[in-house]
């Protein structure tokens, strides 16, 4: 395991190489917005129309919403890290905005998210912001009853099938223990302006449109999104650690991965592909992290995901210490303590 956190000499290397993007380009950013909301209202509005033809043309129309969505999210993901606009009022205000429209509390899950980026593939300081993953021993270590619950938990009908919406419409509305007074009164806020914003548009063209437009493109952006999000940090050779040897370089870029995808689909995405550079620098506006990897070859030495092959981390549901690796139920059968 690498151990170049304590040099100076390697260091300032890459904290010199993403010192290039770290800021945002203005007109870059608006133009993002513009070329992600106004097409996203425009199918809304489509959408609405074609009900009065063919639900199966709603339903087509219901996937490109969906995949704006999606870019809309990542824009909302920016404007938490700071990356989007210079003003944090500004980043505040479009971050609101656009959760919002991703049905996700701006405050409750940008917190959430800083501690993911702070503890990421630290075995020891697992549980915020992640795919709840055990290692063999713990998994052991549970009861019949716990194994079923977490097998359960792991199986792709259930974490990629009725997980994501149940996150989108319920969880995010939640608050946690550890919510303080600030905490509580910010997520009832962004709960009570989206009950205001869902309230104004049923008014508008009725419950049943509504409902017949928003459950299936939440729904299919909701999927997509918490798989791109489970593939970023869970394939075949991610790199986890104890905190003692947890390295944030190297986990950056071998504990998050680079998921090289079709130039259409890495547009709808936001370019959150480049996950490895992501994690090292969360200022990197995502339009700028294809400009980043392809000008600095020590990104492009990371072995990419692709599609295909993200198709086996399915499998992987438990961390084998001893081997360092993430594994399947399969290896259970050999594990030996």
């Amino acid at each position: 395991m690498s151990t170049d956190n304590n040099s100076t000499k390697s260091s300032p290397t890459w904290m010199e190489i993403v010192s290039k993007y770290n800021f945002s380009d203005p007109l870059r950013s608006w133009w993002q917005i513009a070329n992600s909301i106004v097409p996203y209202i425009l199918l809304w509005v489509l959408m609405v129309w074609s009900l009065k033809i063919s639900y199966f043309l709603t339903l087509f129309l219901s996937i490109f919403a969906a995949g704006f969505l999606v870019r809309i999210f990542i824009i909302f993901h920016d404007c938490g890290h700071g990356s989007y606009f210079k003003s944090k009022l500004l980043s505040r205000i479009i971050g609101i905005i656009t959760g919002m429209l991703a049905f996700t509390p701006y405050h409750k899950w940008h917190n959430e998210h800083q501690e993911h980026h702070a503890t990421v593939g630290n075995l020891d300081k697992r549980g915020v912001g992640d795919v709840k993953t055990l290692t063999i021993e713990e998994f052991l270590e549970l009861s019949p009853w716990q194994k079923f619950s977490y097998r359960f938990y792991r199986h792709p009908l259930f974490l990629f099938g009725l997980a994501p919406f149940l996150v989108f419409v319920l969880q995010n509305r939640l608050p946690r223990k550890s919510f303080k007074i600030k905490d509580h009164a910010y997520l009832a806020l962004a709960n009570l302006g989206l009950i205001v914003a869902i309230g104004l548009t049923i008014w508008a063209i009725g419950w049943k449109a509504y409902l017949l437009i928003q459950i299936p493109v939440l729904y299919i952006a909701s999927v997509h999104g918490i798989w791109l999000f489970y593939v970023q940090h869970q394939y075949e050779h991610v790199v986890w650690s104890r905190a003692k040897d947890w390295n944030y370089k190297e986990i950056a870029l071998e504990g998050s991965s680079y998921f090289k995808l079709p130039k259409i689909l890495q547009w709808f995405t936001g370019n959150i592909g480049f996950h490895h550079i992501h994690h090292l620098s969360p200022k990197i506006p995502n339009y700028k992290l294809p400009e980043c990897h392809e000008e600095n070859q020590v990104f492009q030495d990371i072995k990419p995901v692709t599609f295909l092959s993200s198709l086996k981390s399915l499998k992987l549901r438990l961390w084998d210490e001893k081997s360092g690796k993430l594994v399947g139920f399969k290896a259970l059968r050999f594990y030996t303590r």
